[in-house]
């Protein structure tokens, strides 16, 4: 029998000799930590300090979601940032999907060392996304966008609906965020599933686009859907990000202190 899902956020503190280094960790639109769960825990096992908010309007009910706004997303991972950058030396900032978005926007207002992302989303692929402010009017939610996974058995918890208000919000929250990408100078690492059914290659083209002064290493998974952090390809990540902030400290990361954050406009 498959276990409830854990929507409770992850907290670890640094362990280990070296520098204090924490993942500010972020899980995708209509879902909680408990597809990102095993991946803050490998953060953990190497010694990394992790903050993993279950972001405003999710892992209750897709209605609760519909009355949020975008700025509470990134307002609840830009605090976990602040946490670690209290107790770390190099803060580095991950997420799945919107969760990329997020770490991005983290990674374009403060001094991260270093961005891992599992199939950012960036761009809504959907032809009724411009229209998704005047369609929130009449239409309340669509079907669910969850459980893009090959392996069986797997669930992501995610809502059964997605609320078109918070599609909306979200489509704003990915212009914004484009708009401050060339901020970005730290390096990043992305894992692309080269089957994904909720975001396609199109959000990559924007990333390479909008930080053509940054290194984008991109790591292709033939053996996963969307979300891959629950899928065949999930260790790979799991050990291929731990070991990109190995060598980022290894190279000389700046450290994380007094940073400022940078005002966004207001979508």
């Amino acid at each position: 029998m498959t276990s409830s899902p854990d929507h409770s956020p992850f907290t670890s503190a640094p362990s280990g000799d070296g520098p204090r280094t924490g993942v500010v960790l972020s899980h995708g639109f209509t879902g909680s930590p408990h597809g990102l769960r095993a991946w803050a825990q490998a953060f953990a096992a190497a010694g990394f300090a992790v903050r993993m908010p279950l972001l405003p309007g999710h892992g209750t009910n897709w209605q609760e979601l519909a009355r949020t706004r975008w700025q509470q997303w990134h307002g609840a991972l830009d605090d976990a940032y602040l946490e670690l950058e209290a107790e770390c030396d190099h803060v580095f900032a991950a997420g799945l999907s919107m969760g990329g978005a997020l770490a991005l926007r983290v990674a374009a207002t403060r001094p991260v060392a270093g961005v891992v992302l599992v199939n950012p989303a960036l761009v809504i692929d959907d032809p009724r996304a411009p229209l998704a402010g005047i369609l929130k009017l009449v239409l309340k939610s669509t079907p669910a966008i969850a459980n893009d996974i090959l392996k069986e058995g797997m669930d992501e918890g995610a809502y059964a609906r997605t609320p078109v208000a918070a599609a909306h919000e979200m489509n704003k929250m990915f212009r914004d965020t484009i708009r401050l990408l060339p901020r970005i100078t730290a390096p990043v690492q992305v894992y692309k599933s080269t089957v994904d059914h909720v975001v396609s290659d199109a959000s990559i083209a924007v990333l390479r686009r909008r930080l053509a002064s940054v290194p984008v290493d991109v790591v292709r998974l033939d053996n996963s859907y969307h979300v891959a952090t629950m899928d065949h390809d999930a260790e790979r990540i799991f050990e291929g990000s731990v070991q990109f902030i190995r060598r980022v400290l290894a190279a000389g990361a700046a450290p994380a202190a007094g940073s400022q954050e940078l005002h966004h406009e207001q979508a």
